[in-house]
């Protein structure tokens, strides 16, 4: 009955040597590794390029909550910064229904010095924005001409608050009702 036990136990395999899978292993990770190496190298080569250029941008409009919109090296001094504002999320005034609307804000200015303004009048300006939300209800804010003048009207309120109309353009990067 040992014989039998004995002559059940798998042999060995004698089609591919053991030093062959290994290098064959090896040559693969080799290339997994050379391809993401390259792969990483061409993505971060052309943000790299940016880098500098964003970077300079971000130390003259504060914490970085602004980013240069020119594209242009020599245009760093009189391009418009990009100042951007914490999601809003409130309740929508639809009375049968219980309606939510979630908007993120990017707000246009024309210079640094605005959006360290925008930072310094946050509390005022989300409050303005949150009233004026508030007051939407979900068929208006639906339409393309309902969100045209609430673009408008966010545009007008911040330059309200402002020492002067410096705000330019304010773009929806988020709008969700639910």
């Amino acid at each position: 009955m040992s014989e039998a036990a004995e002559e059940k136990a798998p042999a060995a395999p004698a089609g591919i040597p053991m030093k062959m899978v290994i290098i064959i292993v090896a040559g693969v990770l080799v290339l997994a590794l050379g391809g993401a190496f390259a792969m990483m190298k061409m993505m971060g080569g052309s943000s790299g390029e940016k880098a500098p250029a964003e970077g300079g941008a971000d130390k003259a409009a504060g914490h970085g909550g602004a980013e240069e919109k020119g594209g242009e090296h020599g245009a760093a001094a009189d391009a418009n910064v990009i100042a951007d504002l914490d999601p809003f999320i409130v309740n929508l005034a639809d009375s049968p229904e219980i309606r939510y609307l979630k908007v993120t804000l990017k707000v246009e200015a024309d210079s640094s010095g605005t959006v360290e303004q925008i930072k310094a009048r946050t509390p005022q300006i989300r409050d303005a924005i949150l009233v004026l939300l508030t007051s939407l209800d979900s068929a208006t804010a639906r339409s393309p001409q309902g969100k045209h003048k609430l673009r408008e009207d966010i545009t007008e309120r911040i330059n309200g608050l402002l020492p002067k109309k410096s705000v330019k353009s304010t773009y929806f990067t988020e709008f969700v009702i639910q």
